[in-house]
């Protein structure tokens, strides 16, 4: 199945069935978080998360309650990624699967080092990086407190520049 195909099915299925479409961004933007999961479905979610935000304007679905979908969906595979982290530290880098994108690891972990709690913010933005630098403040042991904070405040800030300009909340913004 492409992309195209994977995008009208899931358009298809949240129009009768609007009052899923927060559980469903929720599980796309939780699967885009988690870590070594995101490689393979940064394309695909992000597409379907934009299809589905299109619905909030053209279908008339409410815009509070998926973007609190996408928030708590991408703060949870976050804070996954951070845990594993924290569970693995260094045995990360030789446990499957982790250990088949080790350049991914090391990146974030660089990342992390150079940015510290502000990498988990800014990393929330870009793509892959999304899940790896969470892992990378687990292998650190970055307090919780902190971790958690700037996931929690990045996650939000996403879903809302991810959903919003499909939407028409940017006009009201501005």
């Amino acid at each position: 199945m492409d992309i195209g195909a994977l995008k009208d099915t899931v358009i298809e299925f949240v129009r009768p069935h609007h009052a899923l479409a927060p559980l469903i961004v929720a599980a796309l933007a939780f699967a885009d978080s988690l870590a070594v999961v995101s490689l393979f479905l940064f394309g695909p979610a992000t597409v379907l998360l934009l299809a589905i935000a299109g619905l909030i304007g053209g279908a008339g679905l409410a815009f509070w309650p998926i973007w609190l979908g996408a928030a708590l969906g991408a703060c949870l595979g976050d804070w996954i990624s951070y845990e594993i982290g924290r569970l693995l530290q260094n045995k990360a880098h030789h446990v499957w699967p982790f250990s088949r994108y080790k350049n991914l690891i090391v990146r974030g972990e660089e990342f992390t080092r150079k940015y510290g709690v502000w990498a988990i913010f800014v990393g929330r933005f870009f793509g892959p990086a999304r899940a790896f630098v969470p892992l990378a403040a687990g292998i650190f042991e970055m307090p919780r407190p902190l971790c958690l904070t700037a996931n929690i405040g990045s996650a939000m800030l996403w879903a809302f520049l991810l959903l919003a300009p499909s939407t028409g909340l940017t006009r009201w913004l501005l």
